[in-house]
C-alpha cells in the first residue's frame, strides 16, 4: 500500500482544450514528478515534455479492449503505480470533471485507498468561447450557460437530458460530444420549441491553430456541418451569444494561423520555437535533424579545460549555446567550478549564446552587433585578438572561417571539440509522412548541419513537393540558404537576422506573401 496515505501518488490532471499555452501552472508541477503519464488520445503529446525523461508515458489507446473496456484497465495501472510508491498523472483532455470520467477515477482510487489530487483544466467551452470571441454569458443576451452531453450512456440509471428543458433553457447551449448525433439533437431541439432560426455554430480543435468552425441557424446546422467538412470531436454552441461574434476572432487573425511548419532543431532546444510558432496560430511539427552529445573522446577537452585554468588561453571563443552548456557540464563532472575560467575572457557567437552564458552568472566582452554568424563573430573579434591565445569551443563539425580568420593576427588558434552533432532523423518518422501527403507548408533549417541531415531523408516524393513550391524551406541564413541550394533544393526565404526569433519573422513574411 502506499506507504504514506496522506500524500497524494495520483494526480487527475486536466490538460485543457488542446494549446499546451492552456496547460495550469500546478499541472506543470505535478508533470515535472511524475513517474508515470498516463495520458488520453486527444491530448497534443508535446504536453509530455513537461514530464522528465525517465518518466514512463502511456496512452489509453494502447491499454487492451474497446473504449468502455478500458476503464477497469485505466484504473488498475492508476492503482498498482501509486501502491508501488510511484506519482502518476493520469492526463486528461479539458477538465478532468467535465465529461471527463474522472469522477469514476476518483472513486476507484478511494475505493483504494490511494491518495489523489484532482488539478482542474481549460474546458473545450470556455476555450471556444475565448477562442471564437463568443461571449458565452452576456448581460444584454445571455445569463446562463449550459454544458450538456451530446452522447449519453444507453442504460444510464436516474434522468436523462431533458430536451423540452434545454430547449427552453434562457442562455447558451454548449454540448459536448454531439457531432455524430447532430441530426437527433437538432430534432430535439426543434420538437420541444427551439426557434429553428437560433443562432449556432460547430468548432472542431478550439485553441489549437488547425481550429475550424462553421456558424448557421439551428434547422440548417447538419447541412452546414457536412457542407464544411467538420467531423467529431467538436463542440456544438446553440444561442444567442454565438451571433455576436465578430467576423474575424483574433486567434484566427494570427499571422500564421492554420499555417503548417515544420521546426527541425533537436529536442532539447526546439522547445521555444515551436512555442513561439503557436503563439502565432501555426500547426508545429518537430523534426530532431541532429542529436548533441558528448565528445566521443573527451581527453582534448580535458586537456584544454585545464590549460584555461593555468591561464594558457586568453579568450575562450563560443559559436553555440549547445557549447557554452557542454562546457560547463564538463567543469561540474570534474569537480570544478567557474573559478577555473577566472581570467580568461569570453565571446559568444550570438545573444542566444550569450544568454547561455548568462545563466552560468557569464557575461561575454564581445558579441557582435547585428551579423550573428561565424564572418560577424570574426569582424568583432579581430580588433581584440592581436598577439592572444584563442581557443574556440566548438561541436566537431563545422565551418573552418572563424578559425582562419582569427589566425591571421593572433598568436595561436585552437579548436576543440565541446559537443557532438550526430544526425538524427528517423526514415519512418510520422512528419516526413505528412509532408508526402502535402500536409505541412513551411520547414525551418537553423544551421547547415541540420539542413544536410533533414534534406538528405527527404525521398522523391518530398523532393518533388519541395521543387514544385508546395514545400517551403526557410534559412537562418545566407551561409545556410546556401548550402542547402548546394544540395540542390530551393530556398523560399532566408532570415534576415540569423536567430531563431530571425528565422520565425522569415516564416510570417513567408506566409504574408503567400496570402490566405
Amino acid at each position: 500500500m502506499n506507504p504514506d496515505p496522506a500524500t497524494p501518488r495520483v494526480f487527475l490532471v486536466g490538460a485543457g482544450p488542446g494549446s499546451p499555452g492552456l496547460l495550469t501552472l500546478r499541472a506543470a508541477e505535478v508533470l515535472g514528478r511524475a513517474d508515470l503519464v498516463l495520458y488520453d488520445q486527444l491530448v497534443p503529446e508535446r504536453l509530455l515534455d513537461f514530464a522528465p525523461p525517465t518518466a514512463r508515458t502511456v496512452c489509453v489507446r494502447d491499454l487492451p479492449g474497446q473504449h468502455p473496456e478500458k476503464y477497469p484497465h485505466i484504473h488498475q495501472l492508476l492503482i498498482e503505480t501509486a501502491q508501488a510508491g510511484k506519482t502518476v498523472v493520469r492526463l486528461k483532455g479539458g477538465d478532468p470533471l467535465v465529461f471527463g470520467r474522472g469522477g469514476e477515477e476518483a472513486e476507484a482510487l478511494r475505493t483504494a485507498g490511494v491518495a489523489y489530487e484532482i488539478v482542474p483544466g481549460v474546458t473545450a467551452a470556455v476555450a471556444a468561447g475565448a477562442y471564437l470571441e463568443i461571449p458565452l454569458t452576456h448581460r444584454n443576451y445571455a445569463s446562463a450557460v449550459a454544458l450538456v452531453t451530446g452522447h449519453e450512456l444507453p442504460n444510464k440509471p436516474g434522468n436523462r437530458l431533458d430536451w423540452k428543458a434545454l430547449a427552453a433553457f434562457p442562455g447558451t447551449l454548449a454540448i459536448y460530444m454531439g457531432v455524430a448525433r447532430l441530426p437527433v439533437i437538432v430534432a430535439e431541439l426543434l420538437r420541444y420549441g427551439k426557434d429553428p432560426d437560433t443562432p449556432a455554430g460547430i468548432v472542431e480543435r478550439a485553441s489549437w491553430g488547425e481550429q475550424r468552425a462553421v456558424y448557421s441557424r439551428l434547422a440548417d446546422l447538419e447541412e452546414a456541418r457536412r457542407n464544411a467538412g467538420l467531423e467529431a470531436p467538436g463542440l456544438i454552441l446553440v444561442g444567442e451569444a454565438v451571433r455576436h461574434r465578430p467576423p474575424r476572432p483574433w486567434f484566427e487573425g494570427r499571422p500564421l494561423f492554420g499555417r503548417r511548419v515544420l521546426v527541425t532543431r533537436p529536442s532539447h532546444q526546439a522547445g521555444g520555437m515551436v512555442r513561439k510558432l503557436e503563439h502565432l496560430g501555426a500547426v508545429v511539427s518537430q523534426l530532431g535533424g541532429v542529436e548533441i552529445r558528448e565528445p566521443a573522446d573527451l581527453g582534448p577537452l580535458d586537456r584544454a579545460l585545464e590549460e584555461v585554468r593555468d591561464g594558457g588561453w586568453d579568450w575562450l571563443v563560443f559559436t553555440s549555446a549547445n557549447g557554452v552548456h557542454a562546457v560547463l557540464r564538463r567543469l561540474d563532472a570534474l569537480g570544478r567550478d567557474l573559478r577555473d575560467l577566472g581570467r580568461v575572457r569570453l565571446a559568444a557567437i550570438g545573444p542566444k549564446t550569450a544568454d547561455a552564458l548568462r545563466e552560468y552568472r557569464l557575461r561575454a566582452d564581445v558579441v557582435p552587433a547585428g551579423t550573428f554568424s561565424s564572418e560577424g563573430l570574426a569582424a568583432a573579434l579581430v580588433p581584440h585578438v592581436r598577439g592572444a591565445r584563442v581557443l574556440l569551443a566548438r561541436a566537431n563539425r563545422g565551418r573552418d572561417l572563424l578559425r582562419k580568420e582569427l589566425a591571421a593576427v593572433a598568436a595561436a588558434v585552437e579548436q576543440v571539440t565541446v559537443y557532438d552533432q550526430v544526425d538524427a532523423v528517423d526514415a519512418s518518422a510520422a512528419v516526413l509522412d505528412a509532408m508526402r501527403r502535402g500536409e505541412i507548408r513551411y520547414v525551418t533549417l537553423p544551421s547547415s548541419n541540420i539542413a544536410r541531415a533533414v534534406l538528405g531523408a527527404f525521398d522523391e516524393t518530398i523532393r518533388g513537393r519541395v521543387v514544385r513550391g508546395e514545400v517551403k524551406l526557410v534559412a537562418i541564413s545566407p551561409v545556410t540558404g546556401g548550402d542547402v541550394r548546394a544540395m540542390g533544393y530551393p530556398v523560399a526565404a532566408e532570415a534576415d537576422v540569423f536567430t531563431e526569433d530571425g528565422l520565425v519573422e522569415a516564416v510570417v513574411r513567408l506566409a504574408a506573401a503567400d496570402g490566405p
